[in-house]
């Protein structure tokens, strides 16, 4: 970005830069790193502005602490102990946590001057590219893989924990035999299939309104081929959830634009879906839709995890636990022959779960809380970046029943926000 103030470097080192943090092994973690001189900048800026709002997301981040109380107790029916994976779990998640909580102070306290919202919108559509690039990565060359500089200079013992080796070790795709064979998931350039899935219709979002709303010539003539390329690894995800978070876009836009835009959805979405039926790719998706393969596993983990919860329901057990037995059997876990077998953990099939086992039914009501909010102040605001922002929490609301939010997932949701709130202190109304 020519011209940057250097005041917006931390942003645009996390979002134009991504491709290299996750080269280097940070990916997710990249904002934790980018933390302190975004604490710096708003050090040297007291008094600091906060959201309306922002309260709840203190309370989360409060009621995290207090749930480390509960990292050596068990839940009734899950099994494991109190050991390194599991206290490195927990650090990681609190240390993100803080770290976005300053991200979204220090975008929120920049100026306009500083860092202008069309730039802020702009690097999102920029990570939109580099979300396409590795989405084709994935189905192109599904098993690249390589060892990152952080994961060779982490000792095993870190390196090795399931949850900490997603996010340091960069792999284009996760195989999955969700089809009945072995077929790509597209996961590049962040942690897992879900997320890729999750972040892509975030930043489309963002990209439409950059390149396209606020675009000049040369940015327009590149959306619609950039939005074509994007189809073919958003088809191959096999992603039940980005393509209900995609549907769902459509009808929020029909029904908030202006009468002439609806023309211009309308017109987009039929031209797409013809492309769609005529090419290849239509019969991957009916192929997904006819197997729910995931279905009897999800509905396992959400009712062992909302059962778990409700033995601590006020500070949840402060990190994931893993269930005794599963949707098919009463046994489960690792075995020396079979490394991969066992079952999910509780809580890892969306946001709102993962809350109810880390921080009980209190700590999922304050997300809520926190994005319906957001919701809620931001509905009237009619500009592109407020429908648009007002969207991705909406989005937000619906991915946590399927989705993990952390790592990267949170990031962009959080960022939406901050680009919400500045456009209303622009506006007058905050």
């Amino acid at each position: 970005m020519r011209g940057l103030h250097p005041a917006a470097w931390p942003i645009a080192a996390l979002l134009i830069g991504y491709p290299l943090w996750w080269a280097l092994g940070f990916g997710g973690l990249s904002v934790i790193v980018l933390a302190p001189p975004m604490a710096l900048a708003l050090w040297r800026r007291r008094p600091i502005r906060a959201p309306r709002g922002f309260g709840l997301w203190l309370l989360l981040l409060a009621g995290y602490l207090v749930s480390a109380l509960m990292l050596d107790e068990m839940p009734p029916d899950t099994y494991g102990e109190l050991g390194a994976g599991r206290v490195i779990g927990y650090l990681m998640r609190l240390f993100l946590y803080v770290s976005l909580m300053i991200m979204v102070l220090y975008l929120g306290n920049l100026t306009e001057q500083e860092l202008p919202q069309l730039t802020l919108v702009r690097m999102l559509g920029v990570l939109f590219v580099t979300t396409v690039a590795g989405g084709l990565l994935g189905v192109l060359v599904p098993r690249a893989d390589f060892t990152s500089p952080v994961e060779r200079i982490l000792p095993h013992w870190i390196s090795g924990n399931s949850f900490v080796h997603n996010l340091i070790h960069p792999t284009a795709a996760q195989v999955q035999k969700v089809l009945g064979h072995s077929s790509p998931r597209p996961e590049a350039p962040f942690e897992w299939a879900n997320a890729w899935g999750s972040n892509i219709s975030v930043l489309l979002i963002w990209f439409v309104v950059g390149w396209w709303v606020y675009g000049g010539p040369r940015r327009r003539l590149a959306v619609v081929p950039l939005i074509a390329l994007a189809a073919v690894p958003i088809v191959y995800s096999l992603n039940r959830g980005l393509w209900i978070g995609l549907g769902i876009a459509t009808v929020y836009l029909f029904l908030r634009l202006g009468a002439r835009a609806r023309v211009v959805v309308l017109s987009a979405t039929a031209c797409g879906a013809l492309v769609f039926f005529l090419s290849p790719l239509q019969a991957m998706v009916a192929q997904r839709l006819d197997s729910p393969h995931s279905n009897d596993i999800r509905a396992f983990t959400v009712t062992a995890t909302v059962a778990a919860a409700a033995t601590s329901p006020i500070i949840g057990y402060g990190n994931t636990r893993n269930a005794m037995g599963n949707h098919r059997t009463v046994t489960t876990g690792k075995t020396g022959w079979c490394d991969v077998c066992g079952h999910p953990p509780l809580g890892s099939d969306g946001q709102l779960w993962h809350l109810m086992i880390t921080q009980g039914f209190v700590g999922a009501a304050l997300y809520v809380a926190f994005f319906a909010g957001a919701v809620r102040r931001h509905w009237r605001d009619r500009s592109p970046i407020g429908l648009a922002g007002v969207l991705v929490m909406i989005l937000t609301l619906l991915y946590m029943f399927v989705y993990d939010g952390l790592v990267t997932p949170l990031n962009l949701y959080l960022i939406s926000f901050a680009l919400l709130w500045r456009n209303s202190m622009a506006s007058g109304a905050a």
